[in-house]
């Protein structure tokens, strides 16, 4: 399974800068990150692109924060927070709860898609706060 490798940054204080995307990982192996997204600042944050896409088409990266409802189980509207967590990419949707890289990737599947992205960690921190 092959997917784009995308990424994009934020640049403190309040932007995202272009998204950056390459062929492949070898055209990385050379360079290191810094080198490559000429991350200056220290306060930069690389965000990579999940390969999933949200209910509406919109591509899922590390820092979205997204928003979807469970009939199933615990019948409720949830908040969380998309990271990289062991060995994929998860959804942290309190303190102490995640979940698995393999409950995003069927979240997203094109015949069953509920989640939605409606901001980022960075310019929308208070939505992570109301769902508390």
């Amino acid at each position: 399974m092959s997917r784009e490798i995308k990424f994009r940054i934020w640049r403190a204080p309040d932007e995202y800068s272009k998204t950056f995307w390459m062929e492949s990982w070898d055209s990385l192996m050379n360079y290191s990150m810094s080198d490559i997204f000429q991350l200056d600042n220290p306060d930069d944050v690389l965000e990579q692109y999940t390969g999933l896409k949200d209910k509406n088409g919109k591509d899922i990266y590390e820092g979205d924060i997204l928003a979807w409802h469970s009939n199933i189980y615990r019948k409720h509207d949830w908040v969380g927070l998309v990271l990289y967590r062991g060995a994929g990419f998860a959804v942290q949707e309190s303190d102490k709860s995640y979940s698995s890289p393999e409950w995003l990737d069927c979240a997203c599947r094109k015949d069953a898609n509920i989640i939605e992205v409606i901001g980022n960690i960075h310019e929308n921190p208070e939505l992570l706060e109301a769902d508390k």
